[in-house]
């Protein structure tokens, strides 16, 4: 099962729009920190603080190359993310499979 500490980082670090717009941006590539900062309207700085926000949870990975840092996705976070969503998921399906069910039984006896 996944780790609680590690899946609320991540569904913390998942609550902020720009957060999750950096994310969607990374889905294309690794990018610099002064790109994503552009791209948000926002100092380097300022996303700097994001992306450490992410990379706490794991969702993003940085690396210095030369005077830039450059951002990538670190998926495993979100798989565990993805583990979590598919269990209640699943849990949710079957219950509303058994309220159908029963629904449709007592159709059939007002007859």
């Amino acid at each position: 099962m996944v780790h609680q500490p590690d899946l609320d980082r991540a569904f913390a670090a998942l609550a902020d729009g720009t957060r999750r717009d950096v994310l969607q941006r990374l889905g294309a590539g690794p990018l610099p920190v002064s790109e994503l900062a552009t791209a948000a309207g926002m100092t380097v700085t300022g996303m700097a603080k994001h992306i450490h926000v992410l990379e706490d949870a794991g969702l993003v990975a940085t690396e210095k190359i030369g005077r830039t840092r450059q951002c990538r996705l670190g998926g495993e976070r979100l798989d565990d993310v993805m583990a979590w969503i598919s269990y209640y998921q699943r849990l949710w399906e079957r219950r509303l499979d058994g309220l159908d069910a029963y629904f449709t039984l007592q159709k059939g006896t007002d007859r």
